[in-house]
């Protein structure tokens, strides 16, 4: 029986696969670059909400693959940091 949290961290999960989705595309047709710090920040987002609904529906390939991509968002962030920091 799904309870109306579930119901919400499921929708979450699936407003992340959408941002992380939008956020490659406008990559792929040259509208976001991947230095451009809303890409990983958009990413980011994506993979916590994703994370987050495993709450609900738990996945172990999930789990690994978005803890990847916040770990790698966030290096893109820190990156991204960095460099203008340095400039």
């Amino acid at each position: 029986m799904t309870t109306s949290m579930d119901f919400l961290l499921i929708a979450g999960g699936t407003l992340g696969s959408g941002l992380i989705i939008v956020a490659y595309f406008l990559n792929q047709v040259g509208k976001l670059t991947a230095t451009d710090i809303r890409y990983p920040l958009i990413n980011l987002v994506g993979a916590v909400l994703i994370l987050l609904s495993l709450i609900a529906e738990w996945n172990l390939p999930t789990l690994v693959i978005e803890s990847f991509w916040v770990a790698i968002s966030l290096y893109g962030i820190w990156s991204y940091v960095a460099k203008r920091r340095s400039a």
